[in-house]
């Protein structure tokens, strides 16, 4: 399913170099590298990915030049920011695209040398900049009044922008905007080796980053209130953020019950949802999550897995509609917990949720159609 605000030509772009920059996300990003990256490269493009990494090499028909790994954050908005814009003045590229907000006066520099700059905007910045942890607390607002600003100047002048949600895509200009969803790549998703979902272990999953804001609290909490006559177990995939909160986790009671992995190649994350009978997305009611719409959710519905997810308004509608799981308060380890347990003394009720999502992100909910409004606005803005 295709939603663009700007109307685009559905074409391939002719070939052209095009240089992806990052300073914040690693090179081997699943948006960045195996979707964006990726999808260019077979329409035709040589694409070139900067970005933090502990060496050259080319993945998935894209070049990665590396840059080494900043230690702190002000290394990275400063020294690293910096090679990378020196990275991308060598490269000599017939469009770039920027995928964080440090690199806007990158992008700036680039456009004064005659350049054609896509401004990728992951996140609702202002919006996430009102959370940010290591912030204090009074300066918060400022500085998303800043962020704002900084973004908004960056949008006059670039060529193009791409919003990974709707809600972000309607705070830039109309005319230069398209909306590019982070869905799943099918494909990636369908492991040969899964067991049939009857024979699965009763293992809750959640992948992805693990905070306080993310629900790490509620889902180990939840596990632990689930009826023991059932087997239970919470298993992790993700980093700690920040990595002083797995010492808190691990004092939690349901802790016993849970599994840590740390981090997962795309591999792994395929191959540990194909052994699970369900998936948690507990965002908590933040101003940044309400309208987002986190590629975890769709992942599990890819994999066929039935989902209990936070009820916020724009996922009711997926979740309710597709009926592929339970909404609860995130807030609330035993709303949680009950929703698991229904799920797990159901298996057949489960089975058939899953098989929704699945069918659900088949025709709806995958990169697929998103990867074809990405290359025809490449195509456009390459043809003016």
């Amino acid at each position: 399913m295709v939603h663009t605000r700007m109307a685009v030509p559905v074409s391939t772009p002719f070939p052209c170099k095009v240089v992806h920059l990052t300073s914040v996300h690693p090179a081997l990003d699943a948006r960045i590298l195996y979707k964006e990256g990726r999808t260019l490269a077979e329409s035709g493009c040589r694409v070139v990915l900067i970005a933090p990494h502990d060496r050259d090499e080319t993945v998935a028909g894209v070049r990665i030049r590396a840059v080494p790994p900043a230690r702190t954050r002000r290394e990275r908005m400063t020294r690293t920011v910096f090679r990378v814009y020196r990275a991308a003045l060598e490269e000599d590229a017939a469009l770039y695209h920027l995928h964080d907000p440090e690199l806007i006066p990158a992008g700036l520099g680039l456009k004064l040398r005659g350049k054609k700059v896509i401004y990728d905007v992951h996140e609702d910045l202002p919006r996430q900049t009102l959370i940010k942890e290591w912030l204090p607390a009074w300066c918060r607002p400022l500085t998303a009044k800043a962020a704002g600003w900084l973004e908004t100047v960056g949008a006059a002048f670039f060529d193009g922008i791409i919003g990974a949600t709707p809600l972000i895509s309607r705070r830039f200009p109309r005319e230069k905007t398209i909306t590019v969803r982070n869905y799943p790549l099918l494909e990636e998703l369908v492991f040969p080796e899964a067991p049939a979902y009857q024979r699965r272990a009763p293992v809750m999953v959640y992948v992805g980053a693990l905070s306080e804001y993310r629900g790490l609290r509620q889902m180990i909490q939840a596990v632990a209130l689930v009826p023991d006559s059932l087997k239970a177990r919470l298993v992790l995939a993700g980093r700690f953020s920040p990595a002083e909160l797995e010492e808190e986790a691990r004092r939690l009671p349901g802790w016993s019950k849970t599994e840590y992995l740390g981090w997962q190649s795309r591999t792994g994350v395929a191959r540990l949802l194909s052994r699970s009978r369900l998936g948690l997305v507990l965002l908590h009611p933040r101003p940044n999550y309400y309208d987002s719409l986190p590629v975890k959710l769709f992942e599990y519905l890819a994999a066929g897995l039935p989902v209990v997810a936070s009820d916020f308004p724009g996922w009711r509608e997926i979740v309710e509609k597709n009926r592929c799981g339970f909404l609860v308060d995130p807030l609330d380890p035993r709303a949680v917990a009950q929703a698991v347990t229904r799920l797990l003394e159901n298996p057949l009720e489960a089975e058939a949720m899953g098989r929704r999502g699945r069918e659900a992100a088949v025709r709806y909910y995958n990169w697929e159609g998103e990867g074809k409004n990405l290359t025809a606005f490449y195509s456009s803005l390459l043809r003016r």
